[in-house]
């Protein structure tokens, strides 16, 4: 089903989402690669802050090209999120509710999805250029030290992604491969 998404997204609406929707969101997320979560992920076991409001947000597993003149945002495809993992379950506790990038999740991802009401889903690969295009403004807000895997604060119209897993641990990826039933 194709469901028009304005960000941030409230508790219950994320779960009418379910695994295979078509989303189109709409407003604020962040990006942050491994060298981003690593850093916050040391930062919350040291007791310290994240450099932004993670409760209700979304984060896309990005390191984008550079701008070419005239233009937001280089190229925009997202990055394998099992790199993300590690970290993953931390920042879910912390308040994070979806998660944009492509390739599996591990079960320790899926379970924390379920246990704090999230969502993961998947851009297309091999699409950055046109994903560019759906990003209408780009801030680098923390790590700039980190180049292209600094925190950036994305303003979004339209990005497409699809529902990965969804709140009750269903996993469109297991659901259309025969691994398993899909649920969790």
């Amino acid at each position: 089903m194709e469901k028009n998404i304005q960000l941030p997204i409230s508790d219950e609406e994320i779960k009418e989402l379910h695994a295979g929707d078509m989303l189109y969101l709409t407003g604020t997320i962040y990006t942050a690669r491994d060298a981003a979560h690593k850093r916050m992920y040391d930062t919350l076991n040291e007791g310290g802050e994240l450099p932004y409001d993670i409760e209700g947000s979304f984060v896309y597993y990005l390191g984008p090209t550079p701008a070419r003149p005239g233009q937001v945002i280089g190229s925009a495809g997202p990055t394998t999120s099992s790199r993300m993992d590690k970290y993953t379950p931390l920042l879910l506790s912390k308040g994070l509710k979806g998660m944009i990038g492509k390739g599996k999740r591990s079960p320790e991802v899926i379970n924390a999805i379920k246990e704090n009401g999230a969502i993961y889903c998947a851009a297309i690969g091999g699409l950055g250029a046109l994903l560019s295009k759906r990003i209408v403004a780009s801030e680098v807000i923390a790590y700039d030290d980190l180049g292209t895997e600094a925190i950036r604060k994305l303003t979004v119209e339209d990005l497409p992604v699809v529902v990965i897993v969804d709140t009750e641990g269903n996993n469109l990826y297991e659901m259309v491969s025969g691994e398993g039933d899909g649920k969790k």
